[in-house]
C-alpha cells in the first residue's frame, strides 16, 4: 500500500561536481537543501557538516580548467531533503 521510497542517507560530505570522490549521485536524484548559519544557500558546490564548512563560487571567476573558482565558508551547516 505505501508506494514511499526510502531517501538514501545525506552523508558528512558532499559534492556536486561528478569527478569529486565526494559525489554521491543516489542523493542528487531529490532535491537537496542547505542551511548555512540559519539562512537558505542555493548556490553551495560542496559541504561538510562536521567541519562545518561549505563550498560556493566566488562570482564568475573562472579556473584554468573552465570550473568556476570556489571560497570555502565556515559556520554552521545543515543538509536536508526538499
Amino acid at each position: 500500500m505505501n508506494d514511499t521510497k526510502q531517501l538514501p542517507p545525506l552523508p558528512d560530505r558532499l559534492s556536486t561536481d561528478p569527478r569529486s570522490p565526494h559525489h554521491v549521485a543516489a542523493v542528487f536524484e531529490h532535491d537537496v537543501g542547505i542551511r548555512f548559519n540559519d539562512k537558505e544557500r542555493q548556490d553551495v558546490s560542496e559541504y561538510c557538516i562536521s567541519e562545518g564548512w561549505i563550498k560556493v563560487p566566488a562570482g564568475k571567476v573562472l579556473d584554468r580548467k573552465g570550473q568556476p573558482m570556489l571560497i570555502k565558508l565556515k559556520g554552521k551547516v545543515e543538509a536536508y531533503y526538499v
